[in-house]
């Protein structure tokens, strides 16, 4: 380089910064995000996550599994004034793609309801009783 273009800014090269006082300065988080890069597509990356996520399929329950199912869902209806707690393992139908999960909820029963098929827990749960795959409990012991 010349040595007079080096010295040409010698006059301005020390100045302190200049700080306006009408504009807030930008933090460094704000600055750095302008060199993020450019997502083109939006959503992309959710949506592949969302395709990888797995679900499972709902297990059509044989005839004796039902036949032990009701059992054990009436003699919950005999003991419902003690409020009893079981653990029951339900199928949640998946909202956004075929299959779901199979959950075990344990709580203490407020009511069975026959009519709408569900089995309502204190803590507000609501189980469908044809999703029901199993019902566990300390109430069942007496009669096993």
């Amino acid at each position: 380089m010349n040595m007079k273009y080096d010295r040409q800014y010698d006059d301005i090269i020390n100045l302190p910064h200049h700080i306006s006082k009408k504009h807030p300065q930008m933090s460094l988080y704000a600055r750095s995000a302008q060199f993020a890069p450019f997502a083109a597509l939006t959503g992309y990356e959710e949506a592949v996550k969302e395709t990888a996520r797995e679900t499972n399929e709902r297990i059509d329950i044989e005839d004796e599994l039902k036949s032990i199912l009701d059992g054990k869902l009436q003699i919950i209806l005999e003991q419902i004034k003690n409020h009893p707690e079981i653990s029951i393992t339900y199928f949640i139908a998946d909202s956004k793609k075929n299959g779901g999960e199979y959950v075990t909820v344990t709580g203490l029963v407020k009511k069975v309801d026959l009519y709408n098929q569900y089995i309502y827990l204190i803590d507000y749960t609501e189980i469908p009783i044809n999703e029901i795959i199993d019902i566990s409990g300390d109430i069942f012991k007496v009669y096993e």
